[in-house]
């Protein structure tokens, strides 16, 4: 077993595992305050850009619907007369400024910011310094008019003027921070962003995270794409008869697995890591008429199998409408 899939056995309770990295867990709470307070003091610079930056995150390791929140955000801010652009780390954190293409590798630039641009088709930029990320983007593309900080929460040296924190079902699990459990920044964190959006089933949350405005999430999609060909689909219905077998490497594979249980889908479940590195050999190791993926899977899958692939696209819910929340408080916003 992997030690990434101990540590998320151990961060369900504080139990013994847990326990033990603890002291480590409060090295790093302290830390990460230290550093907090240093901006929020200014001690640290942080840096303003010439357009207004929203930033989407969360304060949990993995993943909790960021990016699915991130192209719903974007796509009702260009309905809105907006021109945004995205910046991301990008998984592993390259190191040079990058601009995400629509062929590019996500081995080098991630495959949540690749996902995002063949999905929307705007600017996204990623590398390890967000402030320069933005800024060349900006630079390339000068009509862009807002930024959206995807996964950047704790980049405090990016100013925003708009965060907002994600949530899922499995909320903060043992509540300790890392690597005693999962927490890059302590629950009361969330009581001071914006918005607090709830991706699914509502978690019991400490009290000290009330105070934003909360959102519901859901993720809806029943279309499958096929990977070799994407203008063929399919809906559950087509696929009756067939041996199938899911396949996620997400933050939660679980609920993608639900999804496709909601959808009236027979299938048996292989889940991967988080943002893992697909080969051959592990598809291949999977029997089955056809694969079921993520979208974030299939940008890392193509030509991995000669076996029919069929990705299944999701859109994101919000309710109450988070857009208006946003746009008030971008109307509101001062001068850069």
């Amino acid at each position: 077993m992997k030690l990434t899939d101990l540590l998320q056995r151990a961060w369900q309770r504080r139990g013994l595992p847990a326990g033990l990295l603890l002291p480590l867990g409060a090295a790093f709470a302290l830390l990460a305050a230290t550093r907090c307070a240093m901006y929020r003091h200014g001690l640290l610079r942080r840096e303003r850009l010439s357009v207004p930056v929203v930033v989407i995150g969360n304060i949990t390791v993995g993943g909790s619907g960021k990016t699915p929140l991130t192209l719903w955000l974007i796509g009702e801010l260009r309905e809105r007369g907006f021109r945004p652009g995205v910046v991301s780390r990008g998984h592993g954190g390259i190191g040079r400024v990058t601009e995400v293409l629509p062929g590019g590798d996500a081995a080098q630039v991630g495959d949540e910011p690749l996902m995002m641009k063949r999905r929307a088709g705007l600017p996204v930029f990623v590398g390890r310094d967000r402030v320069a990320a933005a800024r060349a983007l900006i630079a390339a593309h000068p009509d862009c008019d807002l930024i959206v900080a995807d996964d950047g929460l704790q980049h405090y040296r990016l100013a925003r003027d708009i965060e907002i924190a994600v949530v899922d079902g499995r909320g903060l699990l043992n509540g300790w921070p890392l690597p005693a459990g999962p927490l890059r920044e302590p629950s009361s964190r969330l009581g001071r962003v914006d918005a607090l959006v709830v991706n699914g089933f509502p978690p019991e949350l400490p009290s000290d995270t009330a105070g934003p405005a909360q959102f519901r999430m859901r993720l809806v999609g029943d279309t499958f794409h096929s990977l070799a060909e994407p203008e063929r689909t399919c809906v559950a219905a087509d696929l009756a008869g067939l041996r199938l077998a899911a396949i996620a490497g997400i933050g939660d594979p679980g609920r993608f697995f639900e999804h496709l249980e909601a959808l009236g889908l027979s299938c048996r479940f292989h889940a991967f890591p988080d943002h893992h590195r697909y080969l051959s050999a592990d598809l291949a190791a999977i029997d089955a008429d056809a694969l079921l993926m993520t979208e974030k899977d299939a940008v890392k899958c193509a030509g991995l199998t000669e076996r029919p692939v069929w990705v299944l696209p999701v859109t994101a819910r919000v309710e109450p409408d988070l857009a208006a929340l946003v746009m008030e408080k971008l109307d509101g916003r001062p001068p850069a």
